[in-house]
């Protein structure tokens, strides 16, 4: 069985695709993975087993 997580982020202009880095490396050690940004919004779609 899968959990999702739905993450907003406000990277601001300065650093952006760093801050969007360290934000999907930070949940990734969570053992979460990127499954999709939905077009236009300022979210991503997270995914991970939840027995795990």
């Amino acid at each position: 069985m899968k959990e999702y997580k739905v993450v907003e982020f406000k990277l601001g202009f300065r650093n952006r695709s760093q801050r969007f880095e360290d934000l999907l490396n930070q949940h990734a050690r969570e053992g979460w993975r990127m499954v999709q940004i939905p077009y236009g919004w300022s979210s991503v779609i997270l995914e991970r087993e939840k027995n795990r």
